[in-house]
């Protein structure tokens, strides 16, 4: 028998569907809701069922749009379509667009390739990159999947898949944070950053 009566559970049960989210956060959250007005609960319930009625899959990126003709960078005269920067999910396109330097368009891939997890090149969207690409007009591929075990097999099955076609492909480098000690980076962080070295 459960400790809670049966609307608080339900609710309970919805919160630990989020990720990272365990039984005691899950029963805070709830327990929180409970002292929302009618008014906010049914805004906080509608902004829920908002999202998956209102936010679009990208037609071309594959990343978020507000409209079925597609999200706003693809849409933009502004954006280098001869540049496009492949990332593993829609969050990592709002990230890279906080840097506010990069002037291309993306790629959502929808993952990173796993043969454990049974993620194949099929499941995601590396076909219709292939497809970006010999459509024409592409220079540069910038691969910017995680720096995982997942992210860099992901990097280079595309790499190796775009080899004689008539376009650059690069990969974001990787190495120590800015403000951070070097006594504090790992052999891996440190070989990446010693490979993605500049020169003045």
């Amino acid at each position: 028998m459960s400790e809670y009566i049966a609307p608080i559970e339900r609710l309970i049960e919805k919160f630990r569907m989020l990720p990272g989210v365990g039984a005691r956060t899950a029963a805070r959250y709830a327990f929180a809701a409970l002292n929302f007005s009618e008014a906010d609960a049914v805004a906080f319930a509608d902004a829920i069922v908002g999202v998956k009625r209102d936010v679009y899959t990208c037609p071309v990126c594959f990343g978020l749009a507000g409209s079925e003709e597609g999200c706003d960078i693809c849409r933009s005269e502004k954006r280098d379509r001869s540049v496009i920067c492949v990332v593993e999910s829609a969050k990592d396109v709002i990230t890279m667009e906080r840097v506010r330097g990069f002037r291309g368009v993306y790629h959502v891939l929808g993952g990173a390739l796993s043969p454990l997890d049974k993620v194949t090149a099929a499941d995601l969207k590396i076909k219709e990159l292939v497809a970006r690409v010999d459509e024409g007009g592409v220079e540069e591929i910038i691969i910017a999947t995680n720096p995982t075990p997942k992210g860099e097999t992901t990097a280079t099955y595309i790499a190796r898949l775009l080899e004689g076609r008539d376009v650059k492909v690069s990969r974001l480098a990787h190495g120590i944070p800015v403000g951070s000690d070097i006594e504090y980076a790992d052999e891996i962080t440190l070989m990446r950053a010693m490979e993605g070295r500049r020169f003045f």
